[in-house]
């Protein structure tokens, strides 16, 4: 029988309904995690939107709670990228994709990683963190001082790829501090990593959050290469379709795939969310015309975006004046009135969930036009890092600072 054709629209709700954004679900936060595989987790504070505008009744308290409990961890994973992850999930996922982190370390290094005793490095790392939870910086100065001709950073870098760390919480508003300390993670979780079982139970969990997918798509979240044989090998298992290019998709038989006119609720996404970064082709969330509009292409940034009818159509930003709380919507078209409506009221709940100590809210649309300057745009909340740098911590985003000056805006105090 002839393959079926699916369509960009049927790929963005199959997508959103598995990402828990057609309709917030009734779960727990670690179970909303697990959902999603991990959270993209560079600043401390997008989580706990992504996780806000996927779950009926999310409390900030809860993901806190998991946290200080170690049942949620924030530590290098995909990508070698900060990200949370449930402790279950990396005890057993770290195994899969430690090889991903080594050949980064490897690449970024060059012929600098072949000068290292990497094993000796681990160890050294390790009984240092053993003795108490420390900073990247701290284990620098050890090492220099352990190695005093070495190449420190390398040293660092191998470290963090090959040594399974994960940061130490504290009770602060987002459960990490601006510079976080470090631990390995056997040590904090108590337990030992799995054996590695190879990568065929990621790759389900990964089309279960996000198929139908190509081999590309799966490639490009996870970094694991030989996808297509490992796709080839689960085919007996899956179901597959072609997209509007040709494309072989492949999926779970019983995932989600809603009727196209299925209705998407608008709905607000934090920095670097992983809806918009878990495919090759995003152009089931994000038309190709707007995707530069998200990155900042000094750091690799990516903004808060908004979703209407089920794809990106602008940016979010809040402004913080004494008790007044302002959510600043910078769409990239003209929006309609009913879009409007939805959004602002959207719009309001999240305010009132980022900034609860806020006495009075505002929504404020700004003039739909060309992308702003993106210099300067969410200061306070801190840059992507490489895999070699630490992470900072997160403050409250900001709206653009370069947005056009007495632009159409729309305002609701409460």
């Amino acid at each position: 029988m002839p393959t079926t054709t699916l369509t960009r629209n049927e790929l963005n709700r199959a997508t959103l309904a598995r990402q828990m954004l057609l309709s917030r679900d009734r779960a727990t936060a670690v179970q909303g995690i697990e959902r999603l595989v991990a959270l993209q987790a560079q600043l401390a504070r997008p989580p706990f939107i992504g996780l806000w505008s996927r779950l009926a009744g999310f409390r900030r308290e809860e993901l806190l709670q998991r946290v200080l409990r170690r049942e949620v961890v924030r530590a290098p994973f995909l990508r070698g990228t900060l990200h949370l992850v449930s402790a279950k999930d990396y005890l057993a996922l770290h195994p899969v994709i430690a090889p991903v982190l080594h050949a980064a370390a490897r690449s970024i290094l060059r012929a600098r990683v072949d000068t290292l005793e990497v094993a000796r490095l681990v160890a050294e790392a390790r009984a240092y963190f053993d003795e108490e939870p420390r900073t990247m910086d701290e284990l620098r100065d050890h090492l220099a001082a352990l190695h005093p001709e070495g190449d420190v950073r390398a040293m660092a870098l191998a470290v963090r790829m090959h040594l399974p760390v994960v940061q130490v919480p504290a009770e602060t508003p987002w459960a990490y501090p601006g510079t976080a300390d470090f631990a390995p993670a056997a040590s904090w979780l108590g337990k030992p990593l799995c054996e590695d079982g190879g990568p065929r139970a990621l790759v389900l969990r990964y089309l279960a959050s996000f198929g139908p997918a190509t081999a590309t798509d799966v490639q490009t979240w996870s970094g694991l290469t030989g996808i297509k044989d490992v796709l080839g090998s689960l085919r007996e298992r899956l179901c597959t379709f072609r997209d509007e290019r040709g494309r072989e998709l492949f999926d779970l038989p019983d995932a989600p795939r809603p009727p196209v006119d299925t209705a998407a609720p608008a709905r607000f996404l934090p920095d670097y969310d992983n809806l918009l970064l878990a495919h090759d082709d995003r152009t089931r969330v994000i038309a190709g015309e707007h995707r530069a509009r998200i990155v900042l292409s000094a750091n690799l940034r990516i903004l808060p975006t908004f979703l209407v009818d089920g794809f990106v159509a602008g940016t979010w930003g809040i402004e913080r004046k004494k008790g007044l709380a302002t959510l600043v919507i910078e769409p990239f078209e003209a929006l309609s009135r009913a879009a409007r409506g939805e959004l602002a009221e959207e719009g309001e709940a999240l305010l009132r969930f980022v900034e609860e100590d806020a006495g009075a809210f505002d929504v404020r649309f700004e003039k739909a036009g060309p992308a702003k300057t993106p210099a300067a745009r969410a200061k306070g909340d801190g840059a992507a890092k490489t895999p070699a740098a630490r992470a900072k911590g997160d403050g409250a985003a900001n709206a653009p600072a370069a947005r056009v000056k007495g632009g159409a805006k729309e305002q609701r105090r409460r």
